[in-house]
């Protein structure tokens, strides 16, 4: 396999380059010109976005530059010497003279990434690269790292019997070199100390010598080497030292070492979270669920927004059969509404799907969104949706992994879209779709039941409502109720929804500023998106700062929610805009205490907020 890989060709004993760039360049080209990329341009992007996450230029006069990408024809590798050396900011500062350009198709087999990375662990060896560099020809170059990858990919990671002393993980963006390099130095080094290792590798082709329960129980300390999110609450409780992936590959002794003798800090997950690198990492449901919400708000930001900006040229401006069409209000409705808002939920059920299965679960969870948005479940057939189509995947992944070698290229490109999507719109029309639909509709007609009676606590029940779950089912039936209590003539329910629905991001920005020492800094800059959002009359804004600390938010949210639903009512406000925030303001009955009310609600949520929150620590 590896004589495909890496051909005469492209080798080049005599570079001529005299910088990084260069170097980059160079070798490309001889990948180019040999026919293994698709497009030279997009793969110097993905290589420069990789060094732009941390050098590759690593100690001992080695670079690996790499990339995984669609851009790539075939797997690939360039091998490149320079006599003089390039400074190609290497973790020693001293000049690079071997550099092994690595090139994957972002569907390479795992057999392919397996080789790939087993290489580069070679450059590790003091007597290997000596031998590369000393090198006559081409064919020399061959011959010495035919003969050594033979043997090394026969080598597994994990070299112990019983429970190992020491545990760790190893994980990088890319997941083709570093990640093992980090995982083949450690081993040696433990070897060499007489210490019982067992080393996870979290990379391109998913989790390889997976941890068990057990051997973390017995662990004496964890190392976590990683440039990207592992999973970490299984480590609690347990002396963790998290540093990025390179130093596995330059101080694995350090690390050892602390790990055997519990110098790293005992690890202690929070709720569903843990942290990695200094960021929070959420597991499970909430991971896949947040996965969803976050790709899918600038598709509500930005269609919202455009919805609002229609109606500033009137409530009917869009109907071409009505006096006030306007066709840049047309326009804007058209892409907002009919566009960007409808992408809103095949988009959250598709990265929800990816978010479980990766890539190979986003098309039947994206289509399992559509069916679900083209037949009335809406917002909470998109989530279950999603749902089934990541664990659709991960089902298959099961099933097809007993067949050979050969067919592993057809796993992504034909097997998993064609029974994924199948299976997951089987049980959509099926299954999810009637009682989903019926629980709308069931929610709807209860309030419509309320609609004859106090007019208040309607507002209130359906302002609440609003900021329950921010853009889920709840929050849609309430919505649904206001635009039908529209088309039968009555505009007061959707009035107090409106309201609302703009206190909680608007009560969220207010109490970011006015209480700064209750939120993290990255919370306090999110805040001043939220007054935007609010404005906007878009709830979700206010999902992330929910979702962080449900258990305060929430109830100040639908507090604050709720009296502003109430205000509207006794104020007596009516809204015949289906959408808008302060956009629509004009056009509603009562403007001045409508606003007071929403101000009034938004102040109320922040105030609990500033009470009910703890002071964080950054």
């Amino acid at each position: 396999m590896l004589k495909d890989m890496l051909i005469k060709n492209c080798i080049n004993l005599n570079l001529k380059a005299k910088s990084k760039d260069e170097v980059i360049d160079e070798m490309i080209d001889m990948l180019m010109s040999n026919g293994r990329l698709n497009n030279r341009e997009e793969y110097k992007k993905e290589i420069l976005k990789r060094e732009a996450q941390s050098s590759t230029g690593l100690e001992e006069g080695i670079a690996i530059p790499h990339a995984k990408t669609k851009a790539v024809k075939i797997p690939s590798i360039a091998f490149g010497r320079s006599s003089e050396g390039v400074d190609y900011q290497s973790l020693d500062g001293e000049p690079s003279k071997l550099f092994f350009m690595i090139a994957a198709p972002s569907d390479a087999a795992d057999s392919h990434i397996e080789v790939l990375s087993k290489l580069t662990t070679l450059l590790l060896d003091d007597d290997i690269r000596e031998a590369l560099l000393n090198a006559k020809t081409e064919d020399e170059v061959l011959e010495i790292l035919l003969k050594e990858t033979e043997e090394k990919v026969e080598e597994k990671i994990e070299n112990t019997n019983g429970l190992p002393e020491v545990l760790a993980v190893t994980a990088c963006p890319t997941g083709i070199a570093h990640t093992y390099m980090a995982a083949d130095s450690l081993m040696k080094k433990a070897t060499e100390m007489g210490i019982k290792i067992k080393v996870e590798t979290n990379g391109s082709t998913g989790v390889k010598n997976q941890l068990t329960e057990k051997e973390i129980k017995n662990a004496k300390g964890i190392i976590v080497a990683a440039d990207k999110n592992v999973e970490m609450v299984r480590f609690d409780g347990k002396h963790v030292e998290i540093v990025p992936v390179i130093e596995g590959i330059k101080n694995p002794e350090k690390l050892i070492k602390n790990a055997v003798e519990q110098k790293a800090l005992i690890y202690k997950a929070e709720n569903t979270g843990a942290v990695v690198n200094g960021k929070k990492e959420k597991k499970g449901f909430y991971k896949h669920l947040m996965s969803g919400v976050s790709n899918m708000l600038p598709f509500v930001v930005g269609g919202g927004i455009l919805i609002a900006l229609s109606f500033m040229f009137g409530i009917k401006a869009v109907d071409p059969s009505d006096p006030s069409f306007n066709p840049l209000a047309k326009l804007l409705s058209d892409i907002g509404g009919g566009n960007a808002f409808f992408l809103m939920v095949p988009v959250m059920a598709g990265f929800i799907g990816m978010s479980i299965a990766d890539r190979p679960g986003f098309a039947p969870a994206m289509v399992a969104g559509l069916i679900s948005a083209n037949n009335g479940a809406g917002f909470l057939g998109a989530l279950i949706g999603g749902f089934l189509g990541g664990y659709s995947i991960v089902f298959l992944k099961k099933v097809f992994e007993k067949l050979p070698q050969g067919l592993e290229g057809l796993k992504p490109v034909l097997l998993y879209p064609v029974f994924g999507i199948f299976i997951t719109g089987t049980l959509m029309y099926k299954v999810i779709l009637s009682p989903v639909v019926a629980l709308n509709t069931g929610m709807t007609s209860f309030l419509n039941g309320l609609g004859t009676g106090n007019l208040i606590l309607l507002g209130v029940i359906v302002a609440g409502m609003m900021a329950v779950d921010m853009g889920g089912p709840i929050n849609k039936a309430a919505f649904t109720f206001g635009i039908a209590m529209i088309s039968a003539g009555n505009y007061y329910p959707h009035a107090a929804v409106m309201a609302g629905g703009m206190v909680p991001p608007l009560g969220i920005a207010i109490a970011t500023t006015l209480f700064k020492n209750k939120f993290t800094k990255d919370e306090r800059e999110a805040g001043k998106t939220c007054y935007v959002m609010g404005a906007s009359f878009i709830t979700e804004g206010a999902i992330p700062f929910a979702a962080a600390d449900p258990a305060r938010v929430l109830p100040a949210c639908i507090i604050g929610s709720s009296i502003a639903g109430g205000l509207s009512m006794f104020f007596g406000a009516q809204l015949p805009a289906p959408h808008g925030g302060i956009f629509v303001i004009p056009v509603v009955t009562n403007p001045i205490m409508y606003l007071v009310s929403i101000i009034v609600g938004s102040l109320v949520t922040a105030l609990i907020l500033g009470y009910i929150k703890k002071p964080v620590h950054e």
